[in-house]
C-alpha cells in the first residue's frame, strides 16, 4: 500500500505525518511501515524494496508537497481546484527544467518507457508459460475472469425451501443461502462492519482472515462501513474474488460514496444490508431506515433487491453472484417472514417482478409490494377477492431488473386500466412511476418510532384494515 500525504491526523489528533507515529500506529497491528521522500524515485524504490522484503502487509508513507514545482503555488490549495494559468505554467517549466513542447514526449523518455514495456512483455510471457503448465491454470484464469464454478448443492437447497416452506427472517435465509454458496464458490470473501452476529454473513466455509492466516475468507472490518465498502471495491477491481459485506441498512449512509463508486466502476460487490425497515423495532428512529431504499435506488447501475421470503432471497443471491458488471444491495428483514413460494422451477426474481397471485374475479386492483410487505399484499388480495374485487399481487424484489424488461412484460403485470397500489415500509418516493397519479402509494414518509414491530406496522398503517378502505375509496371515486 502506498500512502502519499502531507499531514493526516487520526484518533483525536495523532499526527501521521511522521514516520515514527506511522510506525507506532501500524507496527502494533503487525504491519510493516516505511517512510520516504515521495519526490525522490531512488528513495521510493528503497522503501518499496524494503516492503517487499518483509512478509507482513506493508504501508509506504511518501512525504510530498502538493503542487511541487509550481514556484508561486506549491504547498497551497491554489494548485488543487483550478488551472495554474499560463504565467505559472511557464514558471513551473523553468523550475523543473522542462523544455519539451506541450504534449510532446521527449525521445529519451519514450525510449525508456518502451524498454520497460518490452521487459514487462517478456516477464508476462514467462508467467503465461508457467501458468499453462500448471494443472490449476484453467481454474485460476476462470476465477480471475469472474466465472462462477458449478453451484454444487444449489438446486437441492432451493428444493429444500419448497419442501420446508420455512418462516424465517430474510437475513437468516441469506445466511442459509450463503452456507451453500460459499462452499461452492471459493472466490467469495465475506465480512461485516462489526455486526456479524446480526448480519448473518459468516459461514462454515469462511474462516477469519488474519495476520496469522491469510487464507481466511472472512474479514472482521470493525465499525468502519466506508472502509469495508472501499476495501471490497478494491478486491472486486483486482479480480479473482467476489466480496460481500454486511451492515444495517440504515448505516449504508456511512458508505454511500463507496457504494456509488462500486456502481461507477462496475465493481462486482454485494452489500448485505439487514434490518431493512421499522421491523427493526425497539432500537427506534435512529436505526430504522425510511429513505434508504429509495436513495439507493437512485444510484445508477446499482441493483437494489428486497426479497419477500427464503426463496426470493436465494434467487436474489444467485442473481447478485452471476452479475459481473456492477454492485448489488440485498435489503433483508430482521423479523420472520412466511414462505410465499412453493416452486423452484425457475428464478422468478430474474425479471425484477412477477405475478405471485392472479385474481379470480374481474381484475380491478394490482398490488405491488416488496420484502416484508408482500405477505400483507397477499392478505389484502384474499380479502378483496372475498368481496368480488379482483386483485393481483406483484412481488417486485428489484426495480432495476423490472425496468430492463420489454414493454409487453411490464404492461402485462401493470396494465393501464386498473388501480395500482404500492405497499412498502419506506419512503414512497419513486413509486409513482408505477402507480401513476391516480394510484395509491402506501409507505412511510416520516421517521419511525420505538416499539415492537408488531405494534409499529399497524401504527404506520400497514394492515389490511387500514389499506382496504383506501382501495375501496379510490375504486368508487
Amino acid at each position: 500500500m502506498l500512502w502519499d500525504h502531507n499531514s493526516i491526523t487520526i484518533d483525536g489528533g495523532t499526527d501521521l505525518s511522521t514516520s515514527e507515529n506511522i510506525a507506532a500506529r501500524y507496527q502494533a497491528a503487525e504491519w510493516h511501515t516505511e517512510a520516504c521522500d515521495g519526490h525522490d524515485p531512488a528513495d521510493i524504490a528503497r522503501a518499496i524494496a524494503a516492503a517487499l522484503a518483509d512478509p507482513r502487509p506493508s504501508l509506504v508513507a511518501c512525504k510530498t508537497i502538493i503542487g511541487k514545482g509550481s514556484p508561486g503555488k506549491q504547498g497551497t490549495h491554489a494548485v488543487h481546484g483550478a488551472a495554474l494559468g499560463a504565467e505559472e505554467v511557464a514558471a513551473a517549466r523553468g523550475a523543473l527544467g522542462w523544455t519539451a513542447p506541450a504534449f510532446e514526449i521527449p525521445a529519451d523518455i519514450l525510449a525508456d518507457w518502451r524498454s520497460l514495456g518490452a521487459k514487462g512483455a517478456s516477464a508476462h510471457a514467462e508467467w503465461a508459460k508457467r501458468l499453462a503448465s500448471d494443472s490449476r491454470g484453467k481454474e485460476f484464469l476462470a476465477q480471475m475472469a469472474g466465472d462462477l464454478p458449478p453451484l454444487k448443492g444449489w438446486d437441492g437447497y432451493r428444493e429444500s425451501l419448497v419442501e420446508g416452506m420455512p418462516k424465517l427472517a430474510t437475513r437468516k435465509s441469506s445466511e442459509n443461502a450463503l452456507g451453500v454458496l460459499t462452499a461452492a464458490v471459493p472466490a467469495m470473501i465475506g465480512g461485516s462492519a462489526d455486526l456479524t452476529g446480526s448480519n448473518n454473513t459468516k459461514t462454515a466455509s469462511t474462516l477469519p482472515f488474519s495476520a496469522a492466516d491469510y487464507s481466511g475468507r472472512y474479514v472482521y472490518y470493525g465499525i468502519r462501513e466506508f472502509g469495508m465498502a472501499a476495501a471490497m471495491n478494491g478486491m472486486a477491481l483486482h479480480g479473482g474474488v467476489i466480496p460481500y459485506g454486511g451492515t444495517f441498512l440504515v448505516f449504508s449512509d456511512y458508505c454511500r460514496n463507496a457504494i456509488r463508486l462500486s456502481a461507477i466502476q462496475n465493481a462486482r460487490v454485494v452489500y448485505v444490508l439487514t434490518h431493512d425497515s421499522i421491523g427493526l423495532g425497539e432500537d427506534g428512529p435512529t436505526h430504522q431506515p425510511i429513505e434508504h431504499v429509495a436513495s439507493l435506488r437512485a444510484i445508477p447501475n446499482l441493483w437494489v433487491m428486497r426479497p419477500a421470503d427464503a426463496m426470493e432471497t436465494a434467487e436474489c443471491w444467485e442473481l447478485a453472484l452471476r452479475r459481473k458488471d456492477g454492485p448489488t444491495v440485498l435489503a433483508l428483514s430482521r423479523q420472520n417472514l412466511p414462505a410465499l413460494r412453493d416452486d423452484a422451477d425457475e428464478n422468478l426474481s430474474l425479471r425484477g417482478a412477477y405475478r405471485l397471485i392472479s385474481c379470480e374475479a374481474e381484475l380491478k386492483v394490482v398490488l405491488l409490494a416488496t420484502g416484508s410487505e408482500v405477505q400483507l399484499a397477499c392478505q389484502i388480495a384474499e380479502m378483496l377477492e372475498g368481496e368480488d374485487i379482483g386483485a393481483d399481487v406483484i412481488s417486485m424484489p428489484c426495480w432495476e431488473l423490472f425496468d430492463m424488461q420489454d414493454a409487453d412484460y411490464r404492461d402485462s403485470l401493470i396494465p393501464d386500466d386498473v388501480l395500482v397500489v404500492s405497499i412498502e415500509a419506506g419512503a414512497t418516493m419513486g413509486w409513482h412511476k408505477y402507480t401513476g397519479r391516480g394510484g395509491l402509494t402506501i409507505g412511510i414518509d416520516t421517521f419511525g418510532a420505538s416499539a415492537p414491530d408488531t405494534v409499529l406496522f399497524p401504527h404506520f398503517g400497514f394492515s389490511a384494515e387500514a389499506i382496504i378502505p383506501q382501495i375501496k375509496a379510490k375504486l368508487s371515486a
